[in-house]
C-alpha cells in the first residue's frame, strides 16, 4: 500500500522523478558535449600573431626595394617584396607580349615554387629566380621562364598604411583574374603590410623562353 501510494505521488507532477533525472542527465551531456566541441573549434582554428607566417607583417616603407630592383626577401613572412614598373625596363624586368599594357607597384611574392614547393633564391649573376630543385625559373614579377614550374610564383595581400598605420583606402591588392596585381606606392604612405594569410596562386601563363625561342 506505501509504495502504490509513493508512485500515485510520482505522477500526479506530470513528471516522474525518474523522467525528471534523465532530463537532468540528458541536458548535462548536451552541455558537456557543446563545452567539449567549443573547446576543439578553438584548438583547430589557426591563430596567427602579427609577425609570423600566417599573419600580417607591417614594414616600413623603407623596406620596399627601387624600381625594377632586385627583390627584398622576408625569410620570416617567406615572401619577396619586389617594386616594378613597365614603363621603365631594364635588364632585371623585361616585358613580354602578353603582359598587361602597364605594370607599376609593390607585390609580395610567395617564396615557394609552383612546382614540388621548394625554396628558392634570386640569382643576381641571372637577374632571375632560380629553383634550385628542379631548375624552374621566373621574372623579377614572378613570372614563371622556364619550366617546370606549372604557373607563376603566388602572391599575397597587401595595402598600404599612413603614419599612424591606418589602411590608406584604394591601396590594397587588386585583383585581376583572381591574381594580385601590384599596388603604386600611394601618397602619404609611411608602411606596408603584408597578409600572409591571403595567398592567390599564380596563373598558368606562357613561358617566357617560348617568346624568345630559346626553352631548353
Amino acid at each position: 500500500m506505501a509504495d502504490a501510494a509513493i508512485g500515485t505521488e510520482e505522477k500526479t507532477g506530470g513528471i516522474t522523478r525518474r523522467e525528471f533525472l534523465y532530463y537532468i542527465w540528458g541536458a548535462s551531456i548536451a552541455l558537456l558535449a557543446a563545452q567539449s566541441a567549443g573547446l576543439l573549434i578553438w584548438f583547430l582554428l589557426p591563430k596567427f600573431r602579427e609577425g609570423e607566417f600566417g599573419g600580417n607583417f607591417i614594414l616600413p616603407l623603407e623596406s620596399i626595394p627601387g624600381v625594377n630592383a632586385p627583390p627584398n626577401n622576408f625569410a620570416d613572412g617567406r615572401f619577396w617584396l619586389v617594386n616594378l614598373d613597365s614603363n621603365d625596363p631594364n635588364d632585371l624586368f623585361q616585358p613580354a607580349p602578353e603582359d598587361p599594357p602597364e605594370m607599376v607597384g609593390v607585390a609580395a611574392i610567395y617564396k615557394v615554387c609552383t612546382h614540388l614547393g621548394c625554396i628558392y633564391p634570386w640569382i643576381p649573376a641571372n637577374n632571375r629566380f632560380e629553383c634550385p630543385c628542379h631548375g624552374s625559373k621566373y621574372r623579377l614579377d614572378g613570372r614563371r621562364i622556364e619550366s617546370p614550374a606549372p604557373r607563376t610564383l603566388d602572391r599575397f595581400a597587401m595595402q598600404f598604411l599612413d603614419i599612424d598605420k591606418n589602411p590608406i583606402p584604394g591601396s590594397e591588392s587588386p585583383l585581376v583574374d583572381d591574381f594580385y596585381q601590384p599596388v603604386p606606392i600611394p601618397d602619404g604612405a609611411a608602411f606596408i603590410s603584408v597578409n600572409t594569410g591571403a595567398r592567390k596562386l599564380g596563373p598558368s601563363q606562357t613561358l617566357l623562353c617560348d617568346f624568345a625561342g630559346n626553352c631548353p
